[in-house]
């Protein structure tokens, strides 16, 4: 069973940073790539950044080059994003994704 858990979300200032996590089991974690989307308040899911199986060929989506950060560590079935200079316009749920699969989710809220 594919499972997905997301953490590290909360409140920040904008200009602030965040460094989410995701724990994945039940797939082949180094052998995948791997995603994180989000999604706001009243909208549909956004991609926000890719990585392949091996982390050496990394996306993102326009709204977040220069600022986000995806990374791996296979050894311990990990996934991350690092997010720098947070603006309010990235509050949403974000969430890891293999395939079709997704967590439940880790709220990032940018407020003053």
């Amino acid at each position: 069973e594919v499972q997905l858990v997301e953490s590290g979300g909360g409140l920040v200032q904008p200009g602030g940073s965040l460094r989410l996590s995701c724990a994945a089991s039940g797939f082949s974690f180094s052998t995948s790539a791997m995603n994180w989307v989000r999604q706001a308040p009243g909208k549909g899911l956004e991609w926000v950044s890719a990585i392949d199986s091996g982390g050496g060929s990394t996306r993102y989506a326009d709204s977040v080059k220069g600022r986000f950060t995806i990374s791996r560590d296979n050894a311990k079935n990990s996934l991350y994003l690092q997010m720098n200079n947070l603006k309010p316009e990235d509050t949403a749920i974000y969430f890891c994704a293999h395939l079709q699969f997704r967590g439940q989710g880790t709220q990032v809220t940018v407020s003053s």
